[in-house]
């Protein structure tokens, strides 16, 4: 938070800690109220469309904080053996094609990944109503494609016109291909971590979608031979 506060608004860090049996580290901060981004969206008061715009500048503020040489970056290979823990390797073939176009991308310079932006992780406070980004317990460093992609699955904005109104209003340039095989990553993630009934049934639906729209992105099922 510390690395980002010159750059994007943030409350005020008031001690943090290590979670016991957790690979996460806990943040204490200052209380900036219940108002977010999400429930004034949800209220009618800001259109969705505005709230995407604002998530989307919100991350380009955020991508632009300078990222020190020395802080760790988390392997791909690291994030695709951790789901593959909670998924068949059924899952993980299906989506090949995506995880090779993520392989296989030209390493830009990394950038500071929120890790789950979407509008409940902005509040709303002060005089000014100044969004402010909350929740960095999966930030890390990473590609910026990555965080948008996450903002793409976590807002719903899957389909060609929500997610143009996101990419449209990022100040940076994306590289739109690698967006979209990550935006697949994140879905299987997503619906690796959902719980069975109909949260995991909502992200089955999302990932099909996604393998209509985007079919390079995903291994064709070929159909078995009769004799």
């Amino acid at each position: 938070m510390r690395a980002v506060a010159d750059h994007v608004p943030a409350p005020a860090l008031i001690g943090y800690g290590h979670v016991p049996g957790h690979e996460a580290t806990a943040l204490v901060t200052a209380d900036l109220g219940p108002l977010t981004l999400g429930s004034v969206m949800r209220s009618g008061r800001i259109s969705d469309e505005r709230a995407l715009k604002d998530l989307a500048g919100l991350l380009g503020r955020l991508h632009r904080a300078p990222v020190r040489s020395w802080v760790p970056r988390r392997p791909l290979h690291e994030q695709v053996t951790s789901l593959g823990r909670r998924c068949p390797a059924s899952s993980l073939d299906r989506i090949a094609p995506a995880l090779a176009a993520i392989a296989d991308a030209v390493h830009t310079a990394p950038v500071w990944c929120h890790g789950d932006l979407h509008g409940d992780n902005v509040v709303l406070a002060g005089p000014r109503v100044i969004r402010h980004l909350v929740d960095f317990t999966d930030a890390a460093a990473g590609p910026r494609e990555s965080d948008v992609a996450q903002t793409l699955v976590m807002t719903d904005a899957l389909s060609t016109l929500r997610a143009r109104t996101v990419t449209d209003a990022y100040p940076l340039a994306l590289d739109h291909h690698l967006v979209g095989a990550w935006v697949v990553f994140h879905t299987l993630r997503s619906w690796a971590h959902s719980s069975p009934g109909d949260d995991r049934a909502l992200w089955a639906r999302r990932l099909d979608d996604l393998s209509r729209r985007t079919p390079h992105l995903f291994r064709t099922r070929r159909p078995e031979r009769t004799r």
